[in-house]
């Protein structure tokens, strides 16, 4: 794997690896965001395209994937090779990276139909390995048999999907359960990164 050759100034999760993974029509700020703390405080970022989900329009058929406001992957405004990567899924193994972030919007009920994201997901879970979902992320996280008994946040429009799948909602900005992360809302974001690094940063 390639790695990203310019960090942050922050050096709390230098060595770490983090994934952000997307369909169409993803939360552009819920991945831009914790793409540029994380990859601040040394973390090498993969971005990890689904081409799954509605494109935003106009849709054609060499069109990148895209969040609700534009934001295509590649991230046009940063290099790629300079604060993260972009790799396909089957090029990544879930044993490489530390953590996996799920960003919102409309981009996880393409995901959450995807054989291999889902078995993506289950086995970072099965090695201990941090994963992170706001807003409508935890829907990946419902399809993926994970949020049962677990203390979990989303949007409030996810939270009957959650009850239904047997966890316990808590209205907070950001909750952590053993080595599931979640947050509501983009107004989250701040406690929601930091509650990221907070438990990377303290993994060996």
């Amino acid at each position: 794997m390639s790695l990203v050759r310019r960090v942050g100034p922050g050096t709390k999760l230098k060595g770490k690896r983090v994934a952000i993974i997307a369909a169409n029509e993803f939360e552009d700020i819920e991945l831009l965001y914790p793409f540029l703390r994380l990859s601040e405080e040394g973390a090498e970022v993969i971005i990890i395209p689904v081409r799954r989900g509605l494109h935003p329009r106009p849709a054609i058929p060499i069109k990148p994937v895209s969040g609700r406001y534009g934001t295509p992957i590649p991230l046009e405004v940063f290099s790629e090779g300079e604060r993260y990567i972009i790799r396909e899924l089957k090029e990544i193994k879930p044993e490489e990276i530390d953590a996996v972030i799920i960003p919102g919007g409309f981009s996880p009920d393409a995901l959450r139909i995807d054989e291999e994201v889902l078995t993506f997901i289950k086995k970072v879970h099965e090695l201990g390995k941090v994963i992170a979902a706001i807003c409508h992320g935890p829907q990946v996280l419902i399809s993926a048999g994970l949020v049962k008994g677990r203390k979990v946040t989303a949007y409030r429009a996810v939270k009957d999907d959650l009850v239904n799948a047997g966890a316990e909602y808590v209205d907070e900005p950001a909750v952590r359960d053993g080595n599931i992360i979640t947050a509501r809302v983009p107004d989250d974001l701040p406690e929601f990164c930091q509650l990221i690094i907070e438990v990377l940063s303290k993994r060996k």
